[in-house]
């Protein structure tokens, strides 16, 4: 496993560039994930805007207006943290490179540097205003369109950030023995660690429906558009999952490797996750073993991960190639719940989790009952769109 890019690069080439300490793998490809749903998204809007399924919006924007009280603050704070931060780092690197993330966290920095980087940005905030006011010596308001390129990336960063929130308070929620550790002794591992999928789709999903409302996008246009990419973020972040082994696989795996997988590698069918990011486990006694991370888990297990990757870009063609046909709005959305809630009760059963239900002596995780009723959901959804597509159309 890799806990940073620092350890993989250092692994796979021999290059040694300690900064990348900082970089997470499960954070990089978390990264990735967002960047590749954002790119599918603008083209699934570009395709919806021609075709006449969603319309085009507009925003005001003046110009030649002075930037904003906000603007302001925002681009002295910004600056603040490159000088304060950074310019340390640069003079102690030996120093922060031992524990980057606590680091990057940390009050540790150079107050004269980060003065001197407010008043950089604030310099460049002031010269883009003394440009755009030559252009407009009197401020103009216009309506400009908004690009499906500003969309798509304007609701990635709204899928990222509730769906980050959600995905934590969910799994606080789901393991309250955790919150109150979470709250009174906060580091950054546990920030990035114990996230629950669920909890990031639902939140997730709530702000680029909220986004979507405020610019007129049409709701089942809009999440036609959305889960091709949705789908592709969620097999690439398993990907972050595994490299980084963040605790996400599955139970203990004891069995001999079935004949059929006999020509994938060993780690495919079971897994110790060697220099996990979570340090849990066992000390390494033969293999690798970097600085900090030097275990590994005591019995192999199910790597769930690498399982949910492959179904997912699987099911991510699936859905793309869905959406040039399909016409009823809202189908392709409900085809994704069908397959996400499928796909996630059947990996529950080789998982490790908390049992958040029991009826009737039958247990069940919470995403166990959270993909149960999106399954059942997608079907229903299916049902009534068809419906009222024939309705309309005898009509």
């Amino acid at each position: 496993m890799y806990p940073t890019i620092y350890h993989a690069l250092l692994d796979l080439t021999g290059i040694d560039l300690p900064f990348l300490k900082m970089m997470n793998s499960f954070g990089f490809f978390v990264a990735l994930a967002f960047m590749s749903a954002a790119y599918f998204l603008k083209l699934a809007l570009e395709r919806k805007t021609k075709d006449g399924s969603i319309p085009i919006s507009y925003k005001k924007v003046i110009y030649g207006k002075a930037p904003s009280f906000g603007a302001i603050i925002n681009s002295a704070i910004f600056g603040f943290v490159i000088g304060y931060k950074f310019v340390y780092l640069a003079r102690n690197v030996d120093i922060a490179m031992k524990d980057p993330q606590g680091f990057m966290l940390s009050t540790e920095g150079y107050l004269a540097s980060g003065i001197l980087g407010a008043l950089v940005f604030l310099g460049i905030t002031y010269n883009d205003y003394r440009k755009e006011k030559k252009q407009y010596p009197e401020p103009i308001s216009k309506e400009i369109a908004i690009t499906s390129k500003e969309h798509s990336w304007n609701m990635a960063v709204y899928a990222a950030i509730f769906g980050f929130t959600g995905a934590k308070l969910f799994h606080l929620f789901e393991n309250p023995d955790q919150m109150i550790a979470f709250f009174s002794d906060f580091d950054f591992a546990q920030l990035m660690s114990g996230l629950t999928i669920y909890g990031g789709l639902i939140l997730g999903g709530a702000g680029v429906m909220w986004y979507m409302n405020k610019h007129n996008i049409p709701l089942l246009a809009g999440s036609d558009a959305v889960v091709p990419g949705l789908m592709l973020a969620y097999g690439i972040g398993r990907i972050g999952c595994q490299v980084s082994g963040d605790g996400d696989w599955g139970i203990n795996n004891l069995a001999a490797k079935p004949g059929w997988m006999s020509w994938l590698p060993d780690w495919t069918w079971a897994y110790t996750y060697p220099n996990n990011v979570n340090r849990v486990g066992t000390t390494i006694i033969d293999g690798t073993c970097f600085e900090g991370y030097c275990t590994e888990l005591p019995y192999p297990v199910f790597p769930t991960p690498f399982y949910e990757t492959m179904m997912a870009i699987g099911l991510f063609f699936i859905l793309w190639k869905l959406s040039k046909s399909i016409k009823i709005p809202g189908v392709l959305f409900f085809i994704y719940m069908i397959f996400n809630g499928f796909e996630r009760f059947w990996i529950e059963k080789i998982r490790i989790n908390n049992d958040f239900l029991t009826i009737g002596g039958w247990t069940m995780t919470q995403a166990e009952l959270i993909s149960m009723l999106m399954f059942v959901a997608g079907i229903t959804g299916i049902i009534v769109l068809q419906k009222r597509y024939r309705r309309n159309n005898i009509a």
